[in-house]
């Protein structure tokens, strides 16, 4: 895993962390990359408590094709906190 700050933030921390196994996009996850997805949400968890932000809370994003707003073609996770998020999210 990489994780690094957003070039684009849309909240105070914003992280996206990126497996180093290519697949361009969630919906192409296999039976076999389950374990791959699991550790991107458990380093999620890890870096949350790093940055303090796992209280009050964060969110999870992935991002699937163009609608769904996804540019880059490379699984990816984003972390955001630090700030109240609105429901629904788009």
């Amino acid at each position: 895993m990489v994780a690094f700050h957003d070039v684009n933030p849309q909240a105070p921390i914003h992280l996206q962390i990126i497996p180093r196994r290519h697949i361009a996009r969630v919906s192409e996850l296999t039976e076999e990359a389950v374990p791959l997805l699991g550790k991107l949400v458990l380093t999620a968890n890890r870096l949350a408590q790093e940055m303090k932000i796992a209280q009050p809370g964060y969110r999870l994003v992935i991002n699937c094709n163009p609608a769904a707003g996804q540019s880059v073609y490379h699984l990816h996770l984003h972390l955001l906190g630090g700030r109240p998020m609105g429901w629904p999210p788009g």
